[in-house]
């Protein structure tokens, strides 16, 4: 052969044989692609998320209670005066103290003025309109949350904080309350998201407007994020710059609002820390809880998965251990991440004063405890029993967050269900005046005629003045309760500049709120078998006839565990219930019968 075919021939044996060796490589490399798709748990695409989150949320705004008086009357009625110039006013919003903030109102005052404008929607619609809007942010906030964590800790921890998030009792109730607590969830919860995804400037931001905007004590759960950014990422530059900036672009339209509707200069979340900090009495005076109240708090909410975020720390340093040192090395952010919740806790645990609303801001991240604190479980189990097996850990060890998950949601929803059936009492009471103003059979008077619609001990399940018809008027009956309740803002045009009188900071008793209850149409009370003097059975008087009636939970009277989670026949065989009633006055119906016989034909 000659020379240069032998050479040809040759070349054609090592493009061959090149040709091998890189199939070899492409089917080792597909290997071990499929073998990394396989190891990977599966977990729902941002978008699936964001439908589940968004599906339970909606559910939580049409059928969660108002569980917080300082819901109604620090907030959804003084937005209703913004909004329709009617409405009750607490202390908080006196010039005097002002330590509420407009600025916070108008954010969300604006879009139901738009909606009530455009669709000419009556109050009640509007209500459920914020409602739904709040739903919405809380989703988007969460799905964000879901994605960061995913990207940061892997598919099993997000997955599982997903379980966690969408069925919490914790979360119906908080996502869509409208309190400034709620709001600084929403935005602590796109703090700690664009945290996890190195995105500094909008956590700065988020922390920013979570503080400021939202509730002044949600600062703590920056300080974790100020800590990594200035000492751990040394970027002390950058976050001074995102600080000024954003403390700049908030507080210049917060204290032009604000001190535009008070009359003064006003820096709102300065006063509150004031009043909160540096007082003498500061919020004691509206009730102390024990140590327990938050322990017991989070285990209705979040039952197991509470119990596991409080053991995360503790875990995560049993699982690094048997990990060895060569994974000590590559989780030591975990504690950082870990600090808000622990923070927080550490912060408001030993407060005497105690509500549950306090707790909101750090509701997801409870929900991201717990989670994390499942997956080391399951790494910890894997490290004891199937240690020489190599594979995922996620392969045996399955059944830990299956069966975790299963006693979550059970427990969870039964919480929700008990919650739901045993205090819907007060919304749809007073949902039905709509329909008995409308109704003229029902409600005889000429929609002219003020109405009075009166309540006594049952003052602070009210919620809010979106219920009342027009002319439609709330007005309080003496009771057993010695505080301070809130009055109608004055009707004059610079109502917010005016110091009302009969206000106190002191929680004491203004007696110039009562009514008598000759003035009374309506009267909207609970009906327990225990009475006095000042709070009787209304029910039971000649003078009052029973408009609705419905089932209210008694807790006072109901086992422990069966009024806490609903368990079908038991709850209801063991738990005992009061008629939460609507009481018309006799006199309106004779009123009605004299006008019709004035007007019949002789």
């Amino acid at each position: 052969m000659p020379p240069r075919s032998r050479l040809h021939s040759k070349g054609k044996k090592d493009v061959s044989k090149d040709a091998k060796y890189s199939a070899e490589e492409n089917a080792s490399d597909i290997k071990i692609v499929t073998k990394v798709k396989l190891n990977t748990p599966w977990a729902p695409s941002a978008y699936t998320a964001f439908k589940v989150l968004l599906s339970a949320r909606l559910c939580a705004a049409v059928w969660s209670n108002i569980s917080d008086c300082d819901e109604v009357f620090n907030y959804w009625e003084p937005m209703h005066y913004l909004l329709y110039g009617e409405g009750f006013q607490t202390w908080e919003y006196s010039p005097l103290y002002a330590i509420r903030s407009y600025a916070y109102l108008w954010l969300h005052a604006i879009p139901c003025y738009l909606y009530g404008a455009l669709l000419q929607s009556n109050k009640v619609l509007v209500f459920y309109y914020l409602r739904c809007l709040l739903a919405f942010v809380s989703a988007m906030c969460e799905v964000y949350f879901y994605r960061s964590v995913c990207q940061h800790f892997g598919q099993n921890v997000g997955r599982l904080m997903l379980v966690l998030l969408t069925v919490g009792s914790g979360m119906f109730v908080s996502s869509t309350a409208f309190l400034p607590s709620t709001f600084s969830m929403y935005f602590a919860t796109i703090a700690f998201s664009a945290w996890l995804l190195q995105k500094y400037e909008i956590a700065v931001f988020a922390t920013a407007v979570s503080t400021l905007v939202g509730w002044p004590f949600a600062v703590i759960l920056g300080l974790p994020i100020a800590y990594d950014i200035v000492i751990l990422k040394k970027k002390p530059g950058m976050f001074l710059k995102s600080s000024i900036f954003s403390l700049i672009l908030i507080m210049i339209p917060l204290i032009l609002i604000d001190s535009k509707h008070f009359g003064k200069f006003v820096i709102a979340p300065l006063n509150i820390v004031m009043y909160n900090v540096f007082t003498s009495h500061g919020p004691d005076l509206y009730g102390t809880e024990p140590c327990t109240f938050y322990f017991l708090n989070g285990i209705l909410n979040f039952n197991v998965g509470f119990v596991c975020a409080l053991l995360a720390a503790p875990i995560l340093i049993l699982n690094l251990y048997l990990e060895g040192n060569q994974k000590k090395q590559k989780n030591p952010s975990a504690f950082l991440y870990l600090a808000p919740m622990y923070l927080w806790m550490i912060i408001f645990f030993p407060l005497a004063h105690k509500e549950e609303r306090f707790l909101f801001p750090i509701y997801p991240l409870i929900c991201f405890a717990g989670a994390f604190a499942v997956d080391c479980l399951q790494k910890i189990y894997h490290q004891l029993f199937h240690k020489k097996i190599i594979a995922s850990y996620l392969e045996f060890t399955s059944w830990i967050s299956i069966a975790f998950c299963a006693i979550y949601c059970l427990l969870s929803l039964s919480r929700t269900v008990v919650v739901y059936k045993g205090y819907r009492a007060p919304i749809e009471t007073f949902m039905e005046l709509s329909r008995l103003s409308l109704d003229e059979t029902l409600h005889p008077l000429p929609p002219e005629y003020p109405v009075n619609v009166c309540i006594g001990k049952e003052w602070y399940r009210f919620p809010s003045s979106f219920f009342l018809p027009e002319k439609w008027n709330l007005k309080f009956l003496q009771s057993e309760f010695k505080g301070q309740l809130p009055k109608p803002f004055s009707d004059l045009p610079n109502a917010t500049k005016i110091i009302p009188l009969d206000m106190n900071d002191q929680n004491l008793e203004e007696r110039s709120r009562y009514v008598d209850i000759r003035l009374c149409d309506y009267i909207v009370d609970s009906d327990y078998p225990n009475h006095s003097s000042l709070e009787p059975r209304y029910s039971k008087d000649r003078n009052w006839n029973i408009t609705s009636s419905i089932p209210f939970l008694d807790s006072q009277r109901s086992h422990r565990l069966l009024r806490s989670f609903y368990v079908p026949y038991f709850t209801d065989y063991y738990c005992e219930y009061v008629a939460y009633n609507l009481l018309q006055k006799v006199s309106i119906k004779d009123r009605l019968l004299r006008k019709k016989r004035r007007a019949m034909p002789r």
